[in-house]
This record gives structure tokens, sequence and C-alpha cells, in this order.
């Protein structure tokens, strides 16, 4: 079996339901003639997407209220906190989505990159919630490709005292190979993402892909 295989079949996988609105949505993004404003439009719907289908794994315990007819109804609530977590700087474009759907949430911001000594993911800069092993965390990353810096931020997540079984990692595109890799080193983590590209080329870049997310995103790609 393949690894895109392994990871379309993954119970902890989820993908957006693969609508013909979500491949409307993908096509503007993917295309490279798309101009910024479109771009940073259509990547805002598609993160809003994923916010709300990342809410759906969290916790609820029944609660019952009473309507305006006065009748009471059987309802849920979501069980504990939650907080996002952004690597930056791709992940930052997804925090406004996560406010819109979660007034008040609190948000932390990882910055991982390549050490050149080393060639390893390396922590440049972390500020996270100061209760954040008391919360749920969204993490938050557009695209995965390898899966080197998303794997180094949940271990600092981890050494920051959040439970592996609490984060969820939310994003646009990823990669079989980086996907499986997370999958198989975080047994209980959870990945929502909105499509699953076939692979990566020489360079460890997405194929089919849409570029840099970031440059495309905050207008940085000249």
């Amino acid at each position: 079996m393949s690894a895109y295989e392994k990871v379309a079949n993954h119970p902890r996988f989820h993908m957006l339901p693969q609508t013909n609105q979500l491949k409307g949505l993908m096509t503007i993004i993917r295309d490279k003639d798309t101009e910024r404003g479109d771009f940073v439009f259509y990547s805002d719907r598609i993160i809003r997407l994923l916010v709300e289908e990342g809410l759906n794994y969290l916790p609820v315990v029944e609660k019952t209220v009473t309507t305006p007819m006065d009748v009471p109804f059987q309802g849920v609530a979501f069980e504990g906190r939650i907080c996002g977590v952004s690597i930056m700087r791709a992940g930052e474009s997804m925090e406004q989505g996560l406010r819109d759907v979660c007034t008040s949430v609190r948000i932390g911001k990882v910055l991982i990159q390549r050490d050149e000594r080393t060639a390893q993911p390396k922590l440049y800069y972390s500020k996270l919630p100061k209760d954040i092993a008391d919360r749920w965390v969204l993490l938050l990353d557009p695209m995965l490709a390898t899966g080197g810096s998303a794997r180094k931020c949940i271990e600092v997540l981890q050494e920051a005292g959040v439970k592996e079984e609490r984060i969820l990692f939310v994003n646009l595109i990823c990669a079989p190979e980086g996907a499986l890799s997370m999958l198989e080193m975080f047994p209980k983590l959870q990945i929502i993402s909105a499509e699953l590209d076939e692979g990566m080329d020489a360079h460890k870049f997405l194929l089919p892909g849409l570029g840099d997310f970031g440059d495309r995103y905050f207008g940085t790609d000249d």
C-alpha cells in the first residue's frame, strides 16, 4: 500500500468532504494566475471550513437549555477550553479564521526554521498561553511537506505539557509522506486537511501544490 493510500484510509486523518464547492475553491488558489486578493479571499474561506471541521473532534458533554418557548432542549456543549498555535509565518494566515469561529480565543506562535549547520528543524521562537497544558490545541500550518517543522512544533507543545491527544493539526494541503510520518510518530494526533497531494518533487515541494503559501498570502513573492 502506498503512502497516499495509507494516509487517505487512516482513521486519524480527516479530509474535508470533497464537494464541488471545495474543489472549486482549491482550483482557484492552486492557479498560478490567481491574483493575491482572490488568493487571500478564497484561502480564508477554506481555512474557515477547516476550523469548523476541526471543532468536530473536540469532546462534548450533554447540556440542557430552555428555549424561548419554555421547552427544554437536550443539546451538547464543548468540554474544556481551546487555543490556537500558528507555525510562523504561513500559519499566521489561519489565525483570523480561528478567531472568526471562536471569539476571544488565545493564540500562541512558534517559529521553527532549518538549522543550516545540522539541516534539522530548530526552534527559534515560542510564545504560548501560560495555561496551554490545560487546553485543546489547534495547530495551524497551511502546508505540510516533509512534516519536519510540524513534528518539532508538536514536541515543543508536549514539552509545555500539552497531551498529544489534545492536539489537532489543521492544514490545507499535505504530502502523503509528511502526513504519514506525523501519524506514525504521534499515535494520538488527529490531522484535518482540505486535500491530500500526490507527493513531493526532488526539492521537497508539494505536487501539484500551489507554490509558497505564505508568499502568495502575504504578498511577498516578488
